[in-house]
């Protein structure tokens, strides 16, 4: 990896001018030296990036030196929460200060910062890693890697032309029980497999929202990004009294596609694992779905889809479902789930659910894999190994090809959802068969000056 001072006298952003401190005590650092250690900057300061940065910084090879946001307030709140960490591990309440950046472009300049976690709005994912991959930054990027096909194809392009480290935050690979169900699969211990089934819910319909001024803290032109503009209302956007519940819009399809892309991605790349269909996709998908007549909130409720790979499974995915992939062969089958893991309260998974992480139709289809049987990449921590993979160089659990491709299964089925027929796909061209019509569904219009369709290669 490329050394770093972390002492740097000066960065000017849109937020101000800082100062770093020339003496910063060792206990920051840990056993780690500082010109050994990585330099992170956080794009996108909400709720799903607190819990990524809380992951990241209990290591000592990397360092938060910067944080972004368009919402001043939640800067300010990330801002607080990194220093405070770090002052608090130091025992020196001014020991550290970390740089702020209005606009995340600006943070891509700057030559101290090594790596980026971005953990935005799903509409805002493909343009900051793009850019920051252009850059020379390493990535961590929270799913979904697109909200279109064609921007997770450049964004997958790019990456790998630049030989840049990305990490997608399908952090179920870092669970064990995920990699032990896709093993035993792998390894035959259920015969041949033939169906997948994958419980997933859909979101509820929401009440109208009126028209708001847009608060003071809040760029919201940048904000909305390449989406069309629209009046700005608090349910559309996120809490602005609270950094932990729910946004808005994660409900609102101008911003991402619902629970198929927001928990598909997770599941859909599970499931690849033990389907060993990671680098490829269906050759069809079907879909049903229910969709809001009404109200503010429109991403889809209830729904059932059907995708067939041309290795003969079929994967069934819906709210029907337990929570978590179910593989069944001819032998038998198993489960995997997170168990009673909740990331937060909002997440798909009742209070007291009681399936195990790992279970099957017998219990001695989960013997322990042999020396001789093919074993998974391992991972403990999905932020420790994009970091131990900045360092090596070598290829994270999580890298943006095979996340491309997950997320791909899920804008698929959003397309099926919408068109409400059966689509031939074609994974090797990424384009339906001999159907225009969704086809066009592929990209969206981008308003400029902001998308993947305005940045300089």
């Amino acid at each position: 990896m490329r050394r770093r001072k972390f002492i740097s006298s000066t960065a000017t952003a849109a937020a101000g001018t800082i100062v770093l401190p020339t003496i910063v005590p060792s206990s920051v650092f840990g056993k780690n030296p500082p010109n050994d250690r990585i330099n992170i900057g956080w794009i996108g300061t909400g709720r799903q990036g607190r819990g990524d940065i809380a992951g990241t910084m209990r290591f000592d090879t990397a360092m938060i030196v910067a944080v972004s946001d368009v919402d001043s307030n939640r800067m300010a709140l990330g801002k607080k929460m990194v220093e405070d960490y770090y002052n608090k591990r130091s025992g020196n309440s001014s020991a550290v200060t970390v740089k702020s950046f209005a606009d995340y472009k600006e943070m891509l300049l700057d030559k101290s910062i090594d790596a980026v976690m971005i953990t935005t709005p799903d509409h805002w994912h493909s343009q900051p890693a793009i850019e920051a991959a252009l850059a020379g930054k390493d990535i961590y990027l929270e799913k979904p890697t697109s909200l279109t096909i064609t921007e997770g194809r450049l964004l997958s392009d790019v990456v790998r032309r630049r030989k840049i480290i990305l990490q997608v935050g399908t952090q179920q690979r870092s669970s064990p029980q995920f990699r032990v169900a896709a093993e035993l699969v792998r390894n035959g211990r259920i015969g041949k497999l033939h169906t997948v089934k994958i419980g997933l819910p859909g979101d509820p319909s929401g009440p109208d929202a009126p028209e708001m001024p847009v608060p003071k803290n809040l760029n919201y032109d940048m904000w909305l990004g390449s989406t069309p503009e629209v009046y700005y209302t608090e349910m559309r956007v996120h809490p602005q009294n609270s950094v932990n519940d729910r946004p808005g819009w994660l409900r609102c399809e101008q911003f991402g596609a619902g629970m198929i892309t927001g928990w598909g991605q997770h599941h859909f790349d599970s499931a690849a694992w033990g389907m060993d269909t990671e680098l490829t996709g269906p050759v069809s998908i079907e879909a049903v779905a229910q969709f809001p007549k009404s109200g503010l909130w429109d991403v889809h409720g209830d729904f059932m889809s059907k995708a067939e790979y041309k290795n003969g499974i079929t994967m069934l995915t819906s709210g029907g479902y337990p929570n978590g992939v179910r593989y069944e062969g001819t032998d038998g089958w198993i489960f995997v789930t997170r168990g009673n893991y909740r990331a937060t309260e909002s997440d798909p998974i009742p209070q007291g659910q009681t399936n195990p992480p790992l279970s099957a139709s017998d219990p001695k289809l989960m013997t322990p894999i042999g020396d001789n049987e093919l074993h998974l990449y391992i991972s403990n921590s999905q932020q420790g190994n994009w970091l131990d993979c900045i360092k090596s160089r070598k290829e994270p659990i999580s890298p943006v090809e095979i996340g491309h491709r997950a997320c791909t299964v899920c804008l698929i089925t959003h397309i099926a959802m919408k068109l409400g027929r059966k689509l031939n796909w074609d994974p090797d061209k990424e384009r339906f068969v001999n159907d225009d019509e969704a086809n066009s569904m592929l990209s969206r219009p981008q308003r400029a000056p902001y998308g993947t369709n305005y940045i300089k290669m």
